[in-house]
């Protein structure tokens, strides 16, 4: 494509475009109103909110300059995070009932623990619990919102003194690096209680 040099001269010479001053202005406009509507409008309401507030603009124009100014609407439902990252390298904890979960013929012969997440309004609940495989009641369990050693530790804690245990116990982990931290991997209520 030839250009006439005077053209492109003209071009460089121009400190700002005035498409350029145009689209600032617009990006300004579309902060203003998506304040005004307390920043949760995503590109959908903000374009029904530029047009009436007077903007000539177009949806996905709205979503570009949205995208220029770095906001966006609220989403909801998309809520997620990351109670373990996993080290490839580490050995697996061995499986203590070899996947035998129907095999317990006596309550509290087998223990499951867990630990999980729920989100809520107020943010991540932590939740942790020790079931019985044979009877399936939950025996302990303890909520947090935070993700801390003591939260699994007491749900075990719970589960320990509903039973009144003296005996072992096989307790099954998922993930026991979730269950127990790294600092405390070899950690035990009583002598024989975790096998």
């Amino acid at each position: 494509m030839k250009i006439a040099p005077q053209t492109y001269y003209r071009w460089r010479a121009c400190p700002i475009r005035p498409a350029e001053l145009e689209e600032a202005c617009l990006v300004n406009q579309i902060v203003d109103i998506y304040r005004r509507n307390k920043c949760v409008y995503g590109v959908r309401k903000m374009w029904h909110a530029a047009r009436r507030a007077g903007l000539s603009v177009g949806r996905d124009q709205v979503g570009r300059l949205m995208r220029i100014a770095g906001i966006q609407g609220v989403r909801r439902g998309a809520h997620h995070t990351v109670t373990t990252t996993r080290d490839e390298r580490a050995l697996r904890h061995p499986d203590l009932v070899k996947r035998g979960w129907k095999t317990p013929n006596r309550p509290d012969a087998v223990w499951v623990a867990d630990f999980t997440y729920v989100w809520t309004a107020c943010g991540f609940c932590y939740v942790s619990f020790i079931t019985d495989v044979y009877s399936r009641r939950i025996l302990g369990w303890r909520a947090s919102m935070s993700k801390t050693t003591d939260l699994v530790t007491a749900a075990l804690a719970q589960a320990l003194a509903m039973r009144r245990r003296s005996d072992s116990v096989s307790i099954q982990a998922r993930k026991p690096a979730s269950i127990l931290s790294s600092s405390r991997t070899g950690w035990r209520v009583d002598p024989g209680v975790i096998d």
